[in-house]
């Protein structure tokens, strides 16, 4: 029996306004939609929330889920076997980290003594290996991509697009100091998105996406040292200029 989005709400404990904002970004889109507008959500649907909520957990963000459960290579019984077996470990990281904060209590009390490495024990700030593991399984389509159209460019070509990127990368990081929302930035970050989508690097980037892009700028390990070596805390600045813009593009 189909369900209404208040009745979905209810069941899952999340918020009608983030069904409706899943809807509205292709993310989970109900197979039903009455003559009155009303969404009515099927039992495949939930099982598809089900999935988002478990990639939710484990920390994606909603353009990496979409990305991910689009590909047709999608597997939903392999993803739930990763999902407990990503669940598993933060599970046992969580373990860790209570052990540590009652050793700590106890340490404060003066009731036993901690080495300085002890006080950080359960501590993990590396990129999330499960975001790994689904890249490799399902792939990224927009890097696929990127990667297919670089390769059928001549050395000259490739060399031209890399000369083009760095200039923008060295444009914006002479802007990180300055507000992310000032029009300087948003000037830069517009020559990003408008690269981007010229074609060069073979993929379009909604506005959605891009906001996603520059998050992952910055949860991702290796996009963030690379881009940072054009300056200190360029990704994160990157980051929210390009939220600001994708922001005020859609208004």
């Amino acid at each position: 029996m189909a369900m209404k989005v208040k009745e979905v709400a209810d069941l899952t404990g999340i918020s009608v306004r983030t069904l409706h904002h899943y809807d509205e970004i292709g993310l989970l889109h109900p197979e039903e939609t009455t003559e009155a507008g009303y969404r009515l959500y099927s039992g495949r649907d939930l099982e598809m929330l089900q999935q988002i909520l478990f990639f939710r957990e484990l920390g994606f963000p909603l353009s990496k889920i979409k990305e991910i459960v689009v590909n047709p290579n999608f597997d939903r019984l392999e993803a739930l076997t990763l999902h407990r077996k990503m669940m598993l470990d933060k599970r046992s990281r969580i373990d860790q980290m209570l052990t540590t904060i009652d050793r700590t209590i106890q340490h404060a009390k003066g009731e036993i003594a901690m080495s300085h490495k002890e006080k950080f024990e359960g501590f993990d700030f590396s990129h999330n290996p499960y975001e790994q593991e689904a890249r490799e399984r399902w792939g990224d389509e927009a890097v696929d991509k990127s990667n297919a159209k670089i390769n059928s460019m001549s050395k000259e070509e490739q060399k031209a697009m890399g000369e083009r990127m760095n200039e923008i990368y060295r444009n914006l990081a002479s802007l990180r100091h300055v507000s992310p929302d000032s029009a300087e930035a948003q000037a830069a970050v517009k020559e990003w998105y408008d690269f981007l989508n010229s074609g060069a690097v073979g993929h379009h980037y909604s506005l959605e996406v891009f906001r996603g892009l520059g998050q992952m700028y910055v949860d991702d390990e290796r996009f963030r040292k690379n881009i940072d070596k054009f300056g200190e805390g360029l990704a994160v600045f990157m980051r929210d200029a390009m939220a600001v813009f994708a922001e005020q593009s859609e208004a």
